[in-house]
C-alpha cells in the first residue's frame, strides 16, 4: 500500500452544520504535506478524525489500512493546536509518562532534541514560555517512531526564531518512510519543508499537488497560489 491515509466521502456535521462534506483524498507515504485553508475550512476537524478523537458522520477513513482507533493510535503521533500538558509537571516527568504510554517513544531521541532546543528536563511547564512549551510538545510528538504525524498549528503564536527551531526539528527528526501532515496559516514559514499541499475550504479539497510543480509550472510560491485561490 503506497498511501498512508485514504478517505472516501468523509463528512462531519456539528448540530447539522457541515465541517467536512464528502471529502475524498489519498495521502502517500514518505511525504511532508501542508493542509492549508482559511479559518473554518475543516482542517482541525479532519486532523482530529484521523487522530481518532472524532467520529465521522458519514463516509470512511483508513490509516495504513485501519479505521482510526486503538490500533492506529499506536502508529499515529498527534500534536493538537492547544497545550494539553499539566503545568505542575516537570519535562522529565512528561518524558517518563510518554515512554510508559507509547512503546515507540524514543527517550534518548527526545532528550537529544530537548538539549538541541535548549530546554531543561528539570524545568516545570508552568515556568516555561509559550514558545518553549510548544517546543516540548513537538519533541514529544516527533520522538515517537510513528508512521503518520499529525501537526495542528505547530508554529502558531511563536516568534520567528522559534519557528525555525520547530521546522528544523520536524525535518530532521522523522523517518523518511513516514508521513507528516502540517496544518497551519503560516504558509510562507513552512512551505520550504513541504513536498505536497492540500488546499481545503468549506470541508472539501479545492486544489492539491506538488510544491515543486507549482514553482516550476506556475512560477509561484504556495503562499502566492493560496492568495490567488482564496483571494486574500
Amino acid at each position: 500500500m503506497n498511501n498512508i491515509l485514504e478517505c472516501y466521502n468523509l463528512s462531519k456535521f456539528y448540530s447539522g452544520v457541515p465541517a467536512l462534506t464528502n471529502l475524498t483524498l489519498s495521502i502517500p507515504k514518505g511525504k511532508i504535506i501542508g493542509l492549508l485553508g482559511p479559518n473554518g475550512s475543516g482542517k482541525t476537524t479532519f486532523i482530529k478524525i484521523a487522530a481518532g478523537l472524532l467520529t465521522p458522520t458519514t463516509g470512511s477513513i483508513t490509516i495504513d489500512g485501519n479505521a482510526p482507533g486503538v490500533e492506529t493510535k499506536s502508529y499515529v503521533s498527534y500534536l493538537p493546536e492547544r497545550t494539553y500538558l499539566s503545568s505542575w509537571m516537570k519535562v522529565s516527568d512528561i518524558i517518563a509518562m510518554f515512554s510508559d504510554f507509547y512503546p515507540d517513544f524514543d527517550v534518548p531521541r527526545a532528550n537529544d532534541m530537548l538539549k538541541r532546543l535548549g530546554v531543561s528536563t528539570n524545568a516545570k511547564l508552568k515556568t516555561l514560555s509559550k514558545g518553549t512549551k510548544e517546543k516540548v510538545q513537538l519533541v514529544l510528538v516527533m520522538a515517537r517512531r510513528a508512521r503518520l504525524y499529525l501537526l495542528d498549528e505547530p508554529i502558531g503564536g511563536v516568534d520567528p526564531a522559534t519557528r525555525e527551531y520547530i521546522l528544523n526539528t520536524i525535518i530532521t527528526n522523522y523517518n523518511e518512510n513516514s508521513t507528516i501532515i502540517i496544518s497551519t496559516h503560516l504558509i510562507t514559514d513552512i512551505e520550504k519543508v513541504l513536498d505536497e499541499f492540500l488546499f481545503i475550504n468549506k470541508g472539501q479539497v479545492v486544489m492539491s499537488g506538488s510544491v515543486d510543480s507549482v514553482r516550476e509550472e506556475k512560477g509561484m510560491s504556495i503562499d502566492e497560489l493560496f492568495r490567488e485561490v482564496f483571494k486574500c
